[in-house]
């Protein structure tokens, strides 16, 4: 069997990424949407103008590791925090009443726009839904600063086991959250659940330069930049194994490990390695063991006492088996990778990359980087795989 190089393997992924990512073009639109609705909330006519909104990206958008649906005609998400940065406190407002200020506004900003699908209300956030080409819908959840006290509490938990600096920038994020779920969400109350999105952030940048693994060119510059247009490798193996995974569990959504414990977990066991291949393969190899024996099994690290994984020990959950399918898609990724070494045929290659993450990507830029030519009788442009069946070799029964 004949092998890759690791350039060779490196430059095959690239590809893969280029096929996954979102064009720059979606990033600036969505942008462009957050931006008009910060300054429309923060009008002078506004009924939130008084507590000084602050609209921003959190999720996959804030981190530069969105890729796109598998399926076109799906949408995308577009998650962003609403902070009420003055006035609104829990002394003097519920739950209820913070999300039904931005709500009102929201809603207004939908009329003035035009956007004909009714405004959405979820637990923790408001829905408006994008017609564009991708379609996205934009979830807002609104929320006010975490107290002092909130701040110094997680710097305290964090600085146990993150670096101080970081701890201290991340804790400064801390925000309280509404959701109508929560027991105190029509009373007066300090008891609101904590979250800490742009700590998160924070975080994981500070993983994704880990030993300036950054390529020189870039450095002068990469704390101007937007995380999407950074692209280093950590942001590109998140992104591959999101594809990996939804490209795995595609008939059986509710199943698949969640994205902020891959990204998680790949941030921890991230090393700096400049290259692709080998950020992939040593984040593959490692990932596993930053699964904690004990809750919290995948802490958050901006906020240690949350377990991200919570829902694999649940009974209500049980039917899902979510620990048991983190293990068999890390398990089948370890295996995956390794086929990409196979180098026993340019459509054999072609068909791993469709097969198992849902990329089309052209023979001839295949066997462009593998230095082969490709066969008139045995290749079209693409391969396409069309299937109604979960694809071999998925593995459904194995465990760690």
């Amino acid at each position: 069997m004949k092998h890759h190089s690791n350039n060779e393997k490196s430059e095959l992924l690239k590809k893969l990424v280029e096929a996954l990512d979102l064009p720059e073009s979606a990033y600036e639109r969505a942008a462009a949407r957050y931006e008009d609705l910060g300054e429309w909330l923060g009008r002078p006519e506004s009924t939130v103008e008084r507590y000084d909104p602050h609209v921003y990206p959190q999720g996959s958008f804030r981190l530069g590791t969105a890729i796109r649906p598998l399926d076109d005609s799906e949408q995308y998400d577009l998650d962003l925090a609403c902070k009420l940065t003055r006035e609104a406190t829990k002394s003097s407002y519920t739950q209820e009443q913070i999300k039904s200020l931005v709500g009102y506004e929201i809603n207004k900003y939908r009329e003035a726009r035009g956007i004909k699908s009714p405004q959405e209300e979820k637990h923790r956030c408001w829905r408006l839904d994008y017609k564009d080409r991708p379609s996205f819908h934009m979830d807002i959840v609104p929320c006010i600063p975490g107290s002092e006290s909130e701040q110094r509490a997680v710097f305290a938990k964090m600085a146990i086991h993150e670096d101080v600096a970081i701890s201290q920038v991340a804790s400064r994020h801390a925000v309280s959250i509404t959701d109508d779920r929560h027991p105190s969400y029509r009373v007066i109350s300090d008891d609101w659940l904590s979250s800490n999105p742009e700590g998160y952030a924070q975080w994981f940048e500070d993983r994704m330069t880990i030993k300036q693994a950054i390529v020189l060119a870039e450095k002068a510059q990469i704390d101007d930049l937007p995380a999407f247009k950074r692209k280093t490798p950590l942001q590109r193996v998140v992104q591959i194994l999101k594809r990996h995974r939804d490209q795995m569990f595609k008939n059986d959504e509710d199943s698949k490990p969640i994205s902020v414990i891959i990204s998680t977990l790949a941030a921890r066991a991230y090393q700096g390695e400049t290259t692709l291949e080998s950020a992939l393969e040593g984040v593959l190899q490692r990932m596993g063991d930053y699964v904690n024996s004990t809750a919290p099994r995948v802490a958050n690290p901006v906020n240690p006492s949350e377990d991200f994984a919570d829902r694999w020990s649940m009974p209500q959950y049980s039917h899902l088996h979510l620990e048991q399918n983190f293990w068999n898609w890390l398990a089948q990724a370890q295996s995956d990778f390794e086929l990409l070494n196979d180098r026993r045929s340019i459509t054999f290659v072609g068909e791993q990359m469709q097969t198992k993450f849902g990329a089309s990507i052209p023979l001839a830029a295949i066997a462009g980087i593998i230095g082969e030519q490709a066969r008139a009788d045995a290749i079209p442009s693409q391969v396409h795989v069309v299937s109604s069946e979960t694809p071999k070799p998925w593995r459904s029964d194995s465990s760690k």
